[in-house]
């Protein structure tokens, strides 16, 4: 299962960054995970600022 990004996300794009596989990208206020291309690393969670994303 994707990893989720909550309403708690800045949008600050570091987890865009981070990730191998750009699955997220910028939907209006924040980001979202492209669910059918996660690969559930987890590198967005650990480099997300204000703890949004979620397994």
């Amino acid at each position: 299962m994707a990893h989720t990004i909550t309403d708690d996300c800045t949008n600050c794009g570091a987890c865009e960054d981070s990730c191998p596989v750009n699955a997220i990208s910028e939907q209006g206020a924040k980001r979202a995970i492209d669910a059918d291309t996660c690969i559930d690393c987890g590198a967005c969670v650990d480099t997300c600022p204000v703890n949004a994303i979620h397994a």
